[in-house]
């Protein structure tokens, strides 16, 4: 099990256009191609994903149960909304690392609430996509061991 599993939710396909003041200017592409570089440093394979549909997140995180070394969720939209999410989080059976590239207590009331930080093990926030690069190699740390 050297495979981190990088979930990212809905609206991050429109990284480096939707609110660059906020998100920046960096696409999507540019993190799945900064998780590769760092997952060769580290010795370990990534599966990289994004999708708007919360079903299909949620399938991801049970197939990833016994099978990958840690996930690396990015929940965006849903990260307030979806108790289903913290569900499957619950039954993920790695370390989970919640990110947020902006800063959420800096950002709207609502959001701050967190459902998936009810399940992990970690959370990363306000760090632009860097903090994908810090969350990937905590996880390649923790399943050294």
């Amino acid at each position: 099990m050297d495979t981190i599993l990088i979930i990212n939710g809905p609206n991050l396909d429109m990284l480096g256009t939707r609110q660059p003041e906020v998100y920046g200017h960096e696409t999507l592409a540019d993190v799945e191609s900064l998780c590769r570089r760092v997952a060769g440093e580290e010795g370990v394979d990534i599966d990289f994903c994004q999708s708007d549909s919360e079903a299909e997140i949620m399938g991801w995180i049970k197939r990833g149960r016994g099978t990958t070394a840690g996930l690396i969720l990015n929940p965006a939209g849903f990260t307030s909304t979806s108790i289903a999410i913290l569900d499957a989080l619950l039954i993920y059976d790695r370390p989970i690392i919640e990110l947020h590239i902006s800063p959420l207590f800096r950002r709207d009331a609502f959001r701050h609430l967190s459902y998936p930080s009810k399940a992990a093990s970690a959370k990363i926030e306000g760090f632009g996509i860097r903090g994908y690069e810090f969350a990937l190699r905590k996880l390649a740390e923790w399943a050294r061991g």
